[in-house]
């Protein structure tokens, strides 16, 4: 069972409601990319850089065991399963992405087709039923979509640097593309062009995983800096609010529609669980400035202001409420801000830490240690499971009726 590390303020710690461990799946001989749950099923699909592409499935014993285990090309590294046709799509290390079918008692897997999507190992794929899109990036720095009818190609998009995630929305057409930098590049999708409509600049760490809120249009991204940042797309006014909860980079989001839950996974082993029906506040700019907005000492590459006060200048802090630049002793308060979305304590300035109330400090999220570093995530939202992928090469699922209501 899961510990809780983090219980919510005025809950006894014995009470804290808590992710429910039911199973552990293990055998794989190399890291495991990526691993989805089967609607309906007792049953989870996985590939791994072992070049094997598994379907387990529960037995009497209560135990998971392969029911396939087949071989690929090259190193298996991603996928995308439709569970309404069955066809599961593998990316893999070569570039190349193979369709299959998935019979329906899950005991046999037929080849489809072939797809020479990419130069270099692919990183993501989406599956759109109905525009017939197999949607996917790689590190060879391209976005291509291809026509699932025919295996056609039909458009690429060249980001700046290596492709790592992507999200599509089929209503809008819009696909998001985040990439090694740190950049999430917009486009406008068409059956044989593309409109680049915006990139959107907020981590400094390269995005490793994208969520996406339908009904709202909020995209989610996880990045390396152990940020997230939620984009408001369907504002249009380019609000971005942050959230602050890992001590790690985050490697998995999956967001949960019915109970407008955000869940995010990292390299720390913690599983957080965000509200995200409360309302946020913008993250405030952080001020430049050349000496301290409270007390006018100069910062250390002031020189003018040191020689003239002849003084040694200090370190430049910011106040996470307010943004602005202060010294050390004039921010030496810390506190969470929940809002804002710090859950763990911060530098607040003095000015701004007596407008603090116990209210604001109240946690929107909750904290949960899994006991692996976690690499993928999938969520099947009606039963209230999720998987978990972790780089010791074990999957974990979870029952999440507990905190997820």
């Amino acid at each position: 069972m899961a510990a809780e590390i983090k219980p919510a303020i005025g809950k006894a710690s014995g009470n804290v409601r808590k992710p429910v461990l039911i199973n552990k799946l293990e055998g794989c001989n190399d890291s495991i990319n990526m691993a989805v749950i089967i609607p309906k099923e007792n049953g989870v699909i996985s590939v791994s850089d072992d070049k094997t592409v598994r379907v387990w499935l529960r037995r009497d014993t209560g135990q998971f065991w392969p029911s396939i285990c087949h071989a690929v090309a090259d190193e298996a590294s991603s996928m995308e399963y439709n569970a309404e046709t069955h066809r599961l799509f593998i990316g893999l290390d070569n570039g190349t992405i193979s369709e299959f079918i998935l019979s329906e008692d899950f005991n046999k897997l037929n080849h489809v087709r072939d797809y020479i999507a990419h130069q270099g190992r692919v990183t993501s794929v989406k599956f759109s039923l109905a525009c017939e899109w197999v949607l996917s990036c790689g590190k060879d720095k391209y976005f291509q979509w291809h026509c699932s009818e025919t295996g056609r190609r039909l458009g690429g998009y060249q980001a700046g640097a290596w492709c790592l995630c992507l999200e599509f929305d089929e209503q809008s057409k819009y696909g998001f593309v985040g990439d090694y930098s740190g950049q999430i590049s917009v486009l406008k999708i068409g059956q044989s062009s593309f409109q680049l409509i915006t990139t959107l600049k907020g981590h400094s760490g390269s995005i490793r995983c994208l969520s996406w809120d339908v009904d709202r249009s909020l995209l989610f991204s996880g990045s390396f800096d152990q940020s997230i940042i939620v984009w408001d797309i369907g504002g249009k006014q380019g609000t971005a609010f942050e959230l602050q909860g890992h001590h790690d980079k985050v490697q998995a989001l999956v967001y949960a529609s019915g109970t407008k839950q955000l869940l995010s996974g990292s390299d720390d082993c913690i599983l957080g669980l965000w509200d995200m029906d409360v309302k946020r506040t913008e993250t405030p700019e952080w001020a430049e400035s050349d000496t301290c907005q409270k007390c006018s000492s100069p910062f250390f590459w002031n020189f003018r202001k040191m020689w003239d006060d002849k003084r040694i200048g200090i370190r430049q802090h910011h106040c996470r409420k307010c943004g602005r630049a202060t010294c050390a002793k004039c921010s030496a308060q810390k506190s969470t801000i929940p809002q804002l979305g710090y859950e763990y304590e911060v530098r607040i300035c003095d000015e701004c830490i007596s407008t603090i109330t116990d209210d604001d400090r109240a946690p929107l999220a909750t904290f949960h240690d899994t006991k692996h570093s976690i690499m993928y995530m999938h969520l099947d939202e009606t039963r209230k499971q999720l998987l978990t992928v972790g780089k010791d090469r074990i999957m974990k699922l979870w029952d999440l009726s507990s905190v997820m209501h």
